[in-house]
């Protein structure tokens, strides 16, 4: 059994990485302890990808949604492994951020 069903896009990479710097401005483990919760709704989902929503106002079937804390994290559920493909905050302008990185990552 392999421990790693998911993979992040370059683009969720860069997520990451601008969630932790963010956060760590106020508190690192914040920020760490933030990260790890991610990475542990990560690999639920590549366990157990239909576990997530389908939203028709953000994405096509072949992708579905999932929040952490104030993060939604958009993957797409029927690749193998997972593929995670953005992590942005729940207040920002979901439907522009989506369709522009659905977009370009499709």
């Amino acid at each position: 059994m392999s421990w790693r069903r998911f993979v992040l896009t370059p683009e969720a990479r860069a997520d990451l990485i601008e969630i932790w710097n963010y956060i760590a401005e106020d508190s690192i483990d914040s920020a760490d302890q933030v990260v790890a919760r991610l990475y542990d709704a990560f690999a639920g989902l590549g366990q157990t990808p239909k576990v997530g929503r389908h939203r028709e106002d953000l994405a096509d079937s072949r992708h579905r949604f999932w929040t952490v804390y104030s993060y939604v994290i958009a993957y797409r559920w029927e690749t193998t492994p997972v593929q995670i493909i953005a992590i942005v905050h729940g207040a920002r302008q979901l439907e522009v951020f989506f369709q522009q990185r659905i977009t370009l990552g499709s």
